[in-house]
């Protein structure tokens, strides 16, 4: 689940200028505490094929010289340094192969491990990503979590229960944990610290870790998480197998453009700055019936049906007993409703694609299953009791993970047309609920992106190091302040994000920067300097 703007892209991936971005902010000022390794490493990349390991194997260890590596995934990559490129498989059922790949730099180890996160439905190892850690001197780990398909193939879990369970939790579990002694056995000693960010699917991977491995990851960025991965799914079945297999319900793109505009007119500068953003949409009481059609339809008005569909989108998806699914979309979030909930036709859009896919392989298990049978509420008891346990990522009890001195930190865009900004910020309240306000204090924060779309992109300032390991500036990269507040303590409270002219071209022109307050302050306008400039601002309780 990712930008909807690019039809079913891999959910916490993005270009490759997002690739490249890391890697120049590597040259930052960064924030090292461990010992970094500046000499070749003290064991034989080769050798590392007999190591035992526990329910895993290493199937290859591979010492590759600098600029000799070309990676499936990426086009026109900058160059790798020299590294040792370690491939294994852990089978902890005797239906598993989860295999997954650590990268271990020859030269300038910065004593750290990094895991990345999977998108979609997994199915492969993003050699990107581990090539991005790796460039900031970071040992890295990926996992494709137990199966080798497209991340939109959902045919393998058909009749596989325990490569659901792989899939669900245990393949980023078992990839650290084969990670951490591989490290160690190279190097001659454990890393220091390990860390793991994704978004989306990676996401829920990455609560999945801080509530049940809490001893994996020491310093865990969980972005715009599927946690309630049943619950979304349903909601997105309910929407797209009943009310929107009538065509007549459908909003066309022609007609979002429309509704976009007259949304901004009316919430844009709610915050005291007009800027094309809507800072806090919570404060947005646009009534869509403001564009009813009069007796003629155009393209800048909406029948009766098309109404209905909107107020459903916003208000959240429930079953047909009331029960609630999926939180509302909040305005400011159309831009992406087209391909995401919508497409050319009814059956065409990327939600339905993902709903088909889930309960045809996953809940019913039939490669025949028609959609046109769904029952919600018979759906919903039979997805909860078959795969809640394996897949939902709610748990907010994080006492354990806090007590051995974890940190998360969430973030989600409010702009997200995927999976809905309400559903993190409901999560963050649970865990309050659950830890008391100082335990939630001293090992979470959640940042809330106005403008920004899933995990990135979107017309607000979508870059903050989201995508970065934790070499960097503290002040305007997750990843750094990730790092920082796990190995010195100190908890970001804010951090800034910029928007660039050109979002794919990490080079291009600053031509906005704001603060992201940790939730639930959000940045207020001073009332006077440049509103294109974070240090206009403050953060502060929402007007």
């Amino acid at each position: 689940m990712n930008n909807t703007r690019a039809s079913v892209r891999s959910y916490g991936q993005v270009g490759l200028a997002h690739w490249l971005l890391p890697i120049i902010l590597a040259g930052c000022t960064a924030t090292p505490t461990a010992p970094v390794t500046t000499g070749p490493a003290s064991s034989d990349c080769t050798g590392l094929v007999g190591l035992p390991l526990p329910s895993a194997v290493v199937l290859s260890a591979e010492a590759v010289a600098a600029g000799h590596f070309k990676a499936e995934d990426i086009k026109g990559k900058p160059e790798l340094s020299a590294f040792c490129r370690v491939v294994g498989s852990a089978r902890p059922s005797s239906d598993s192969d989860i295999r997954f790949e650590v990268w271990l730099p020859a030269t300038g180890w910065n004593g750290r491990l990094w895991g990345v996160g999977n998108g979609n439905f997994a199915g492969s190892i993003s050699q990107r990503a581990l090539g991005n850690r790796m460039a900031m001197g970071y040992a890295a780990v990926a996992t494709d979590t137990g199966h080798e398909a497209d991340s939109m193939d959902t045919a393998w879990a058909s009749g596989h229960l325990e490569k659901v369970v792989d899939f669900g939790h245990r393949g980023v579990h078992e990839a650290v944990v084969n990670a951490k002694r591989i490290v160690g056995a190279f190097y001659g000693r454990k890393a220091s610290h390990a860390y793991f960010g994704a978004c989306s699917n990676g996401g829920r991977e990455a609560l999945m870790e801080a509530q049940r491995y809490p001893d994996d990851y020491d310093g865990i960025i969980a972005g715009a998480p599927a946690g309630d991965w049943t619950h979304l799914f349903l909601g997105h079945a309910v929407m797209q197998f009943i009310w929107l297999a009538d065509n007549s319900r459908r909003v066309p793109a022609s007609k979002l453009l429309a509704l976009q505009s007259a949304v901004l007119a009316a919430c844009d500068g709610l915050d005291g700055v007009k800027d094309g953003v809507i800072e806090d949409p919570r404060r947005c009481s646009f009534d869509p019936s403001t564009l009813a059609c009069p007796a003629t339809e155009t393209d800048r008005c909406l029948t009766p049906p098309q109404l209905e569909t909107l107020r459903k989108l916003y208000a959240g998806q429930v079953l047909p007993s009331g029960r609630r699914l999926l939180p509302g979309f909040p305005r400011g979030s159309e831009g992406g409703w087209d391909e995401m909930q919508f497409g050319p036709a009814s059956g065409t859009s990327d939600a339905f694609k993902y709903a088909i896919g889930f309960f045809r392989d996953f809940v019913f298990e039939d490669p025949k299953w028609d959609f046109h049978s769904f029952d919600p509420e018979r759906g919903a008891q039979l997805t909860d009791q078959k795969l809640a346990s394996a897949l939902n990522a709610t748990n907010p009890d994080l006492r354990v993970f806090a007590a051995r001195g974890g940190k998360l930190i969430i973030y989600h865009g409010w702009s997200d047309a995927v999976i809905p900004a309400r559903s993190s910020i409901d999560y963050f309240e649970q865990i309050r609920g659950a830890m008391g306000e100082a335990g939630t204090n001293a090992a979470v924060r959640l940042f809330i992106a106005p403008g920004v779309e899933h995990c990135a992109g979107g017309p607000g300032p979508n870059s903050f190091g989201q995508f970065s390991a934790g070499a960097g500036d503290p002040d305007t990269s997750l990843g750094a302040a990730l790092q920082r507040w796990v190995e010195q303590g100190i908890a970001p409270e804010r951090v800034v994000a910029t928007k660039l002219s050109n979002d794919d071209d990490p080079g291009s022109e600053v031509v906005r920067s704001r603060p992201l307050c940790a939730w639930p302050l959000v940045a207020r306008y001073r009332g006077q300097g440049n509103t294109d400039v974070a240090s206009s601002f403050d953060c502060g309780p929402s007007l």
